[in-house]
């Protein structure tokens, strides 16, 4: 089945902003979260989700995905543990016409390990505030019973004899243009240098073993979705006595049931009745940092905001606090006794459905003349 298109499925416009792709993709994952929504496919939107906003949200990823499509977004140029792009034998040209004078690699030489990624999937909370964590990752070692040779204990590694060590094997080839030199791979030895006559039982010559090991993570307080923790010199192995890679750990962060969180803004809607918002009142409000009182003005309208000043996120930089929105929403009752529809119906016969204010009387008055064609 083909893909769907990033901008569908995110719910934007091809001109949108990051923050809208941002804004967008946080509502989906809300929504279809697998430890939210237990609806069969929910599990395959959260993930499509996710990957349409790791393209559209990386410059360099969109504009490969505006012009080439799905195939484009999937090109890049490099990733975790790997190197320069296979251009299709131009090295295999300029061996022939210049004599295979290029840079290539010894391989004898140290080589630094590839890079390890790790998704980490943090509470609301945690997010916030940080933690400590532990975390098991599968990657390879030096094998313990030939310590990396690839040999069987009490047997020697022997240099290639036909291509001397080097790796690679020379051919010399008579052309329009001279006599030129195309250097390819060594076959017997598959470009190491080295031949194995009897290799190590355990790790069949490899020289590395495939074990879980347990690395310790300090994650900062304020981190944000898609944000990651490089953990240097956790990667695999490097090759000839080269360092090894690093592990990057994603951060995916579970949905809150009364927070959205944007940056280091978090925002949630309070519900009031409308006694409240008429008379007034001071209410607990719930906050990351533990329950504040707010006080609520008479009069208050559905749809205010109101800021509690640092009752936000940490910055992740160590630039303060985000401040906490609270916006406002009056409920109407839906069952009502009989004594307080009497109440209501007096309130009404006394004038409550006629504002006093300016603003308010305005608007009530557009309304009436447009709907009398006045």
């Amino acid at each position: 089945m083909s893909k769907r298109d990033y901008y569908d499925v995110l719910g934007v416009g091809k001109d949108a902003s990051k923050e809208e792709i941002k804004k967008s993709y946080r509502k989906l994952a809300r929504k279809y979260h697998p430890d939210v929504n237990k609806e069969e496919d929910a599990a395959d939107k959260f993930k499509e989700a996710k990957e349409a906003y790791e393209v559209l949200n990386n410059d360099q990823k969109r504009a490969q995905y505006d012009q080439f499509g799905h195939a484009g977004a999937q090109q890049g140029f490099g990733g975790f543990g790997g190197g320069a792009q296979d251009f299709g034998g131009f090295g295999d040209i300029f061996d022939m016409f210049f004599g295979g004078g290029g840079r290539r690699r010894d391989p004898n030489a140290p080589q630094q390990g590839a890079d390890l990624q790790y998704a980490m999937v943090l509470d609301f909370e945690e997010a916030i505030f940080g933690k400590e964590a532990d975390i098991t990752i599968p990657k390879e070692e030096e094998c313990d019973t030939c310590h990396g040779s690839g040999a069987k204990p009490g047997t020697k590694v022997n240099t290639c004899s036909h291509c001397n060590g080097s790796g690679q094997l020379n051919t010399e080839q008579d052309t329009p243009f001279g006599r030129v030199v195309n250097r390819r791979v060594c076959h017997h030895c598959n470009g190491s240098g080295k031949i194995i006559p009897e290799k190590c039982t355990t790790c069949r010559g490899t020289g590395k073993m495939k074990q879980n090991k347990n690395i310790h993570i300090s994650i900062p307080a304020g981190i944000d979705e898609g944000q990651q923790i490089r953990v240097s010199g956790k990667g695999e192995p490097g090759v000839n006595g080269g360092p090894p890679g690093d592990l990057y750990v994603v951060v995916q962060i579970k949905p809150h049931d009364f927070f959205e969180r944007d940056g280091d803004h978090i925002f949630c809607e309070l519900p009031l009745t409308f006694t409240q918002a008429a008379l007034g009142d001071e209410i607990e409000v719930p906050t990351v940092h533990g329950k504040v009182m707010l006080k609520v003005p008479a009069g208050t309208q559905t749809g205010k905001i109101f800021r509690l000043r640092g009752k936000g996120s940490p910055n992740v930089r160590g630039y303060g606090h985000g401040d906490q929105h609270i916006q406002v929403k009056i409920v109407t009752p839906t069952k009502l006794n009989k004594k307080q529809k009497e109440l209501l119906k007096e309130f009404n016969e006394l004038g409550g459905n006629q504002s006093t204010d300016d603003q308010h009387g305005s608007l009530f008055k557009r309304f009436k003349e447009a709907f009398k064609g006045e």
